[in-house]
């Protein structure tokens, strides 16, 4: 099959042939119909996560089922599937209890995925890989759907739509007549603006340095748009919400310096949900006091607290009720041999989302 392979961090992707390992009996081969370009693959490129290489980059996808292992139950031949970065088993303590985005089963991220034609491991990004033809991967990864939904739009919900649409539901329970702050307007970004809508916002402050984006996140919904290179970014959410600060806040950048900011720009006993994937020795560090006399919640968002075998149909729905639009997400269609492009366009701040067809 032909992949895009990281053979080492902040390289540029390079295009070979490379042949799966043999699919064990819990493994289904997919071939990939569309996946999303997301900043969690150009944080894993540039190594600010650290993951084995050579791999294949790409977490954000769907697909059809093609092959599967002999004890496959969860999916057959000829399925639609949205593959999920995080398994869930539904068995472990976690999925027991209402976690399973924190499931416990051991996904083999640094088990070898394929093999180079002149020999060498490749491994895959979180279990998946979806800048592939194909890819092969846990039946606890991947999620059956029922939609004609097209599979650009698709791919979104594995990752960007999933995250923010769940930062704003699932983690944060954004209520009704809500002042919300949403602080970095990318993909996941915009989701968040669209969860916050649905949720029943009154107000949803975009703040981002693009103009495009703060125009994008205004079409998904937002009633205010802040330009945080203009002004004090704490001062401008309190003064969106009667100087008292913004109800929930979410960082959906991974910036230590914005969470920060987020933290001062919320009311007291307001909710701050970070977002965005930091780099991994990143420190965040806020006033302990304010903390414990403010009674600001700070939460973490893993993958939107999703239940990825509730929440997938669920953006489904929400999309084919016409209440959510994923297509609004999608500002360029491309190939595989264009992912080297799309991370330029993505750096440069010229996207929402490139998708892979």
């Amino acid at each position: 099959m032909r992949a895009a392979l990281l053979l080492d961090y902040d390289e540029r992707l390079v295009w070979e042939d490379v042949q799966p390992t043999a699919l064990d009996e819990h493994e289904v081969r997919v071939r990939v119909d569309a996946s999303g370009v997301c900043h969690s693959d150009l944080s894993v490129l540039q190594g600010k996560v650290k993951m084995p290489v050579p791999t294949i980059l790409g977490h954000e996808g769907t697909g059809t089922v093609v092959e599967v292992g002999a004890a496959v139950r969860r999916t057959r031949v000829g399925d639609r599937v949205i593959v999920s970065f995080h398994p869930t088993c539904g068995t472990c303590w976690y999925c027991r209890h209402d976690h399973p985005n924190h499931c416990e089963h051991d996904i083999g991220a640094t088990v070898p995925r394929a093999r180079r034609a002149g020999g060498g491991d490749v491994h895959t990004m979180l279990g998946l890989g979806t800048f592939a033809e194909e890819m092969k991967v846990h039946e606890f990864q991947v999620v059956p759907v029922r939609t004609d939904l097209p599979s650009e739009q698709l791919a979104l919900i594995g990752c960007a739509v999933t995250t923010g649409l769940g930062a704003a539901l699932n983690t944060a329970g954004v209520t009704p007549g809500a002042v919300v702050a949403v602080i970095g307007c990318g993909g996941v970004g915009q989701a968040v603006v669209q969860g916050a809508r649905i949720a029943g916002a009154a107000r949803i402050v975009a703040v981002d340095p693009v103009a495009s984006k703060r125009e994008q996140a205004k079409a998904c919904g937002a009633t205010d748009l802040v330009d945080p290179t203009d002004v004090d970014l704490a001062t401008a959410l309190r003064e969106a919400s009667g100087g008292r600060g913004a109800d929930f806040t979410f960082e959906v950048v991974g910036s230590p310096d914005l969470a920060v900011q987020a933290f001062k720009g919320t009311r007291k006993a307001g909710t701050v949900t970070l977002v965005g994937m930091p780099s991994t020795d990143a420190k965040l560090t806020l006033p302990a006091f304010r903390v414990f006399s403010d009674e600001k919640r700070v939460l973490g968002c893993w993958y939107g607290s999703a239940r990825v075998d509730r929440d997938f149909q669920r953006c489904i729905d929400l999309v084919e009720a016409g209440r959510l639009d994923i297509g609004a997400l999608v500002t360029r269609r491309i190939g595989l041999t264009d992912l080297n492009e799309a991370f330029d366009d993505m750096i440069e701040g010229r996207v929402i989302r490139s998708v892979v067809v």
